[in-house]
């Protein structure tokens, strides 16, 4: 893991690695408590970086990755109550950042890797394995290329002068995964070449940051910027924007929303976009890609690679029936492995949850499960933990508990609640006077939280005083 720090308006400048797992983009003056002060554990840093309350805007966002021995490390040692629960207001553990960080490491070792490369570039004898798809959804220019110059080539030779394998090596990064590292003494040949390939905005991106680099190097003497890194804009998904034009080529014509050489500004032809697997869903072919299917689940991963289910082919491209799953279900796992997004709405998210579980896409799962936390009522919580227990959505746990705390006297009256108590309590084997009941220590735990007031703490005796209430009522000892 590496530490990004960056300074006010510049680029970033450090890269500090280390075994923590943390992120950061903080005021130059962090960097030096990085450096100078290396701890044993993530909640050192806690330390140093929130141990002043009014230091906090700086450090909102450092962030940690969730659900590891690390992770709640960084929670421990928090320094305060206050910060601590800073930690969890502000969403530092969020489920969005490891649904990122799991396409982004994906996106990685596509390019690190050559399995199901059909390309390969010869940089001055240096290879390269590349994908075709991948290239083309990215950039015009390789698109393009592939269709023409490149068709028949099983290797393409670059050996131009200006052409060197970190700076091919550079390009590549930016195109599967939209971050860029680069010697600085490359970066001008860098930019020759994102213009050759018309790479419009990693031109205007990379001529910013060397301004900015030029202009940190006169105002501090003695610093040189060896090493120039790009990431892309908060807020920006330029990557899975274009690879999810891979997701939309797939569909078959009768379910794509193009009308070829009909309608204005769109091409007379499909782009070329080089599937390797076919498959047959409700008679509806969807021309894929390996790579992306397999890279992204185990399932899809043993399904190909061993051939099972595959009955047929289609010239030299394997057909593979899926019978287990509806077209509407599958066009959001399609778009989720391409894009890493799906458009879920209350219909159709409990059947998309579990096709994700059967395809092994975690990541889809908790796309899922944040999205139920939407549609939590009083009428369905009880339901809504019990398929959060179901398919190990912790979030969404957390999130029904929390929702029984503040609507405590709309609920506890419910038989579905009543009887999710009595399930939680009869799981407890051989209970002895410690044991506990999971659900009602949630419950008492949100309740118990962030009361500041004495106002709060009536209102929390009270609801503590219904749960006791109920216990009671139901013979169990809690």
């Amino acid at each position: 893991m590496a530490f990004h720090a960056s300074l006010p308006g510049c680029i970033p400048l450090v890269l500090l690695h280390s075994t923590y797992p943390w992120e950061l983009d903080t005021p130059g003056h962090f960097i030096f408590l990085l450096c100078n002060h290396q701890k044993d554990t993530p909640g050192h840093f806690i330390f140093l970086l929130c141990n002043h309350q009014n230091q906090w805007e700086n450090c909102k966002c450092a962030k940690c990755e969730a659900n590891t021995f690390d992770g709640e490390r960084c929670l421990y040692g928090a320094l305060t109550d206050e910060i601590r629960n800073l930690l969890k207001n502000y969403n530092v553990i969020s489920s969005r950042t490891i649904r990122r960080d799991l396409y982004e490491e994906f996106l990685r070792r596509l390019l690190d890797s050559s399995l199901y490369s059909d390309a390969v570039f010869s940089v001055h004898g240096e290879e390269f394995h590349t994908h075709r798809c991948l290239l083309s959804a990215r950039c015009l220019f390789f698109a393009q290329m592939f269709k023409t110059k490149w068709h028949d080539k099983a290797v393409v030779e670059l050996n131009h002068s200006q052409m060197s394998p970190g700076v091919f090596k550079s390009i590549l990064q930016y195109l599967y995964t939209g971050h860029m590292e680069v010697a600085m003494d490359l970066v001008s040949d860098c930019l020759k070449l994102a213009k050759q390939c018309q790479l419009t905005g990693l031109i205007s991106e990379l001529e910013d940051r060397m301004k900015k680099a030029q202009s940190w190097e006169s105002s501090k003497l003695g610093v040189k910027v060896t090493t120039l890194v790009l990431e892309p804009v908060k807020g920006s998904d330029d990557v899975q924007r274009d690879l999810a034009q891979l997701a939309h080529w797939a569909l078959p014509e009768e379910l794509t929303s193009w009308i070829v050489g009909e309608l204005p500004f769109e091409p007379e032809t499909m782009p070329l976009t080089y599937p390797d697997v076919c498959f047959i869903v409700d008679d509806h072919r969807f021309m894929c890609h390996k790579a992306f299917f397999c890279g992204r689940s185990d399932y899809f991963k043993a399904l190909l690679e061993n051939h099972f289910g595959e009955n047929e082919n289609s010239g030299n491209i394997p057909v593979v029936y899926l019978h287990e799953v509806s077209i509407d279900v599958f066009l959001r796992i399609l778009t989720y492995i391409y894009s890493d997004s799906a458009d879920l709405n209350p219909e159709i998210v409990s059947d998309v949850l579990v096709a994700a579980d059967m395809y092994l896409l975690p990541g889809l799962k908790r796309l899922c499960g944040t999205s139920l936390m939407e549609y939590v009522d009083s009428s369905n919580v009880a339901n809504m933990i019990r398929t959060s227990r179901l398919f190990n959505l912790s979030r969404l746990e957390s999130h029904c508990a929390e929702f029984i705390a503040n609507n405590l006297p709309e609920v506890i009256h419910q038989e579905e609640f009543r009887q999710l108590v009595v399930e939680d309590a009869s799981n407890v084997k051989e209970r002895e006077e410690t044991d506990t009941i999971d659900i009602v220590d949630e419950i008492r735990y949100y309740i118990s939280s962030f009361v500041l007031t004495y106002s709060e703490m009536e209102e929390a005796n009270e609801k503590l005083k219904l749960i006791d209430n109920l216990l009671e009522e139901l013979d169990i000892e809690g």
